[in-house]
Formats: C-alpha cells, structure tokens, sequence
C-alpha cells in the first residue's frame, strides 16, 4: 500500500480511538454526591452520603419548594462495604468525582482515622482537592443533613464558606485530603483539621422551612482546629490558639485584632498580608525555635479618642498589635506542646531542614524532646493606612 494511504488509513483509525466515550455516563444514570460523612455507632461505621438534587436546584425546576439535596445512610464494618450497600437503596450509580468535603465524625477522628482515609486515595472516582473536616460535639450525618438558605448544595457551603474564612479570619483553615495524608505520613509533623458544629436543633436542620428563614434557627459553622497526634484527634485549640499555629505556619491571610485604647474603648486592626519566617537551631543538646513575623495592616475602626494624625499613635498601635500576634502564638505552642504534645508546628521538619545531623540524633526520640522545645517569637507590625479619615468624629463629639 503507497505510504500516503497508509497515513490517511492510520489517522481514520486514530480518531476513532480520539471518540473517547468508553465510560459515558448519562446525567439521568448517576447520582452526584457533594459530600461524605463518616461516625462510629455501635463499633461499626455510619456512612452518609450528601448528594445533588439536580430538579431542586435548576432554575427551571420551580423554585426550592423541595430538598436541594438528598442524603443516603448505611452501616457496615468497612466505609467501602457501605458505598456499595448503598447501591440497593439507591436507583443511580453513586458518582464521587465532585465531593467537596469529607467531615469526619469526632468518634471516629478519636478512635484514629487511618482505617477510613485509604478508599479516598486508592478509588480512581476520588480527587484529593475537596476539605477534610473533623466535627465537634455532633455527627457528621447531622452536618450532612444541614440546609443552607445561601447556598443550595450543603457541602459546597461548607467549601466556599471555608475558601473565604481562610482570606479574612486567621483562626480558620481548609486542609485538602492529600496535604492531611501528608502530615499523617512526614516525620517531625502532625495534622490538623479544621472543627465544624451546628449552631442549633440539627433536627430542624434538615427541613426546608430552615432555607425559608431570613435568620435560619440552625446553621453550620466553623470552630476549633482539630489537633492529632499520629492518626487520632487528642484536643482541640480555641480561637486565639488557632490564629497563633496559622501565623506560626505562615498561613495567614488576612484576619482582624481589636486593640485596646488606653482611654478607653478599641481599635480594630485590620491585617492585610503577613510572613513568617522559622528557624531551628540547638543550644546545649535541646532545640530552639526561632518564629518571626512580618505582618502589614490598616486601621479598620476606632471606638475610642485617638489621634491617628499623631506618629506617637501610630508607634503605639504597631506595638499592641505585635503582642497580640506574639501572645496568641505563645498560646498556640503552650497549647500544642504542653498539653497535647503535638508537634502540629512541624518543628522537627524545620529541625530537619536547619540541623539535619542534630535531627537524626533527636528523631528516634522526638516525642520525649518535643516537649523540651523552646520557642521565641519575634513580630514586627506595621499600619500602612488609616481609612478615608484620620481623626475619629469620637473624639470631636461634645
């Protein structure tokens, strides 16, 4: 055959391989979940699954008069025998490539999550860029069950809300499955997870009249960070101790601190960018930390008498702020390494990094010298604008 109808036979047969529709799934075949929940009953898992009402939610589907989401329960001694128990009450083929977020009950996140994370890694339909939440004081088939009146899919709720958290508030994390998987197998580093709760009866949750309210009677919400030691979840860190480990791993975006005002009253600070900087180094046989701190901010409000048009203000503003920042540090490690002995800093990676030879000698013993660690925190802060006005009308009011 002439070489150029063997090129033109060869590209006929190559596009028809190009088609790729071997594994087609019409909509009407597979049912989307959004979001997974997994709690410990009975010594046996509880796996709920929150999936897509898609009649619910489009435009053309008359309004949200019915449940934008439907949610499927099933126990069983593993989380991927339930998946496929779900397939005798389900009518559609579970679809898992659009999760949004896994929630982790707290029975399970204490009892160690390692048996419940491998199905998420090793399952092709899994993509590791959804959260990863623990919950606190509830279920997570509750969670699950949570109408939003803002945004119609609960679990991208919970993902969009957590994407913004992470720009404005420093107490807040997302933690994607793949970088939690991470800490959980790295040495000299230990995981966290960000804690969600229901504010609320869970019960009126999962009805509709909750999306018809201006002020929905339950709502969920972000709280503590879930702090682990190995796989299991031993404590939890408060606000303040949650923004300290965010500015200690320089994952502070923005956040706001109020100040208190020597007359009387407060300035809220608002912190727009901020880099940290840390070193390990060993003095006499123990390791040190070295934390440092660049923050920048403007003025957000003044609730007191004070004159921003003064440098002194200004200086004395950047000093209160920067003992805001350093104590909510000291609380993150007095918090972390004195009462839960998590290194969740990765103090020992940054041993690792700074004094490799010293990090072999300590690493066999690491969990009896992480607890020797001393910590010193340095911060500078400084306030770049004060808002369209200086002077507060505070101060001119009769």
């Amino acid at each position: 055959m002439p070489p150029k109808r063997t090129a033109l036979l060869l590209s006929i047969l190559a596009l028809a391989l190009l088609s790729g529709c071997w594994s087609r799934k019409e909509i009407n075949e597979i049912q989307i979940i959004t979001g997974v929940g997994i709690d410990k009953v009975d010594e046996v898992y509880l796996l709920t699954l929150q999936a897509a009402n898609a009649g619910a939610i489009s435009p053309m589907g008359g309004g949200r008069q019915s449940a934008t989401v439907n949610t499927f329960e099933m126990r069983a001694e593993s989380v991927m025998k339930a998946m496929r128990k779900l397939t005798t009450i389900s009518p559609r083929e579970m679809y898992f490539s659009h999760i949004r977020a896994l929630v982790i009950g707290e029975s399970v996140a204490r009892d160690g999550v390692r048996d419940v994370l491998d199905v998420f890694l090793r399952d092709y339909q899994f993509r590791p860029d959804f959260y990863v939440l623990v919950t606190k004081e509830v279920r997570a088939n509750e969670v699950m069950n949570v109408l939003s009146p803002l945004e119609p899919i609960p679990a991208n709720k919970l993902f969009k809300t957590l994407e913004t958290a992470q720009q404005y508030w420093a107490p807040a994390i997302g933690v994607h499955l793949d970088h939690f998987v991470d800490d959980l197998i790295r040495e000299g580093v230990e995981p966290v997870l960000q804690g969600v709760t229901i504010s609320g009866e869970p019960s009126k949750g999962k009805t509709t009249d909750n999306i018809k309210m201006t002020l929905p009677d339950t709502y969920l919400k972000f709280g503590k960070l879930g702090v682990f030691r190995n796989d299991r979840l031993v404590g939890w860190l408060n606000e303040e101790e949650s923004a300290g480990y965010n500015y200690i791993v320089n994952d502070v975006e923005g956040t706001v601190s109020v100040l208190p005002c020597e007359s009387g009253g407060q300035v809220a600070i608002e912190t727009i960018r901020s880099r940290t900087k840390l070193t390990g180094s060993v003095a006499g046989g123990k390791p040190e930390m070295i934390v440092e701190i660049w923050a920048e901010g403007n003025v957000g409000d003044v609730e007191c008498r004070i004159d921003l048009s003064k440098t002194r203000s200004i200086y004395e503003l950047e000093r209160k702020a920067e003992q805001s920042i350093k104590h909510a540090v000291d609380m993150a490690v007095k918090a972390a390494r004195d009462t839960y002995k998590s290194d969740i800093f990765g103090f020992g990676q940054t041993l690792y990094r700074d004094r490799p030879k010293e990090w072999k000698k300590m690493k066999p013993n690491w969990e009896k010298v992480y607890p020797t660690v001393s910590v010193s925190t340095k911060v500078d802060v400084k306030l770049r604008r004060s808002g369209k006005i200086g002077k507060s009308f505070i101060q001119e009011m009769k």
